[in-house]
């Protein structure tokens, strides 16, 4: 196992309550839980590292639900996707 520093932390009634259930659920220490949901928010940061590029890229999206449905005739039909 890898080294271990100390940290305490502050939840509120509802998470402790949450956490302590998991845990005898799960079989694992609340310690482990922590660790997990740490290591969970951690490997997922990298996704919104520029968060300026998200913000350009959500403002693209919205821009292009704001026009509505694409105008024009399909060339192809709800029944061609379910033949392939």
């Amino acid at each position: 196992m890898a080294r271990m520093v100390r940290k305490q932390i502050y939840m509120d009634v509802e998470q402790e309550r949450i956490l302590k259930s998991r845990a005898k659920k799960l079989r694992k220490t609340e310690a482990e839980l922590v660790r997990e949901g740490i290591n969970t928010v951690l490997n997922r940061a990298y996704l919104f590292k520029d968060s300026a590029a998200w913000g350009r890229e959500m403002k693209f999206l919205q821009s292009l639900m704001k026009k509505g449905p694409a105008k024009g005739k399909s060339q192809w039909s709800r029944e061609d996707l379910h033949d392939r």
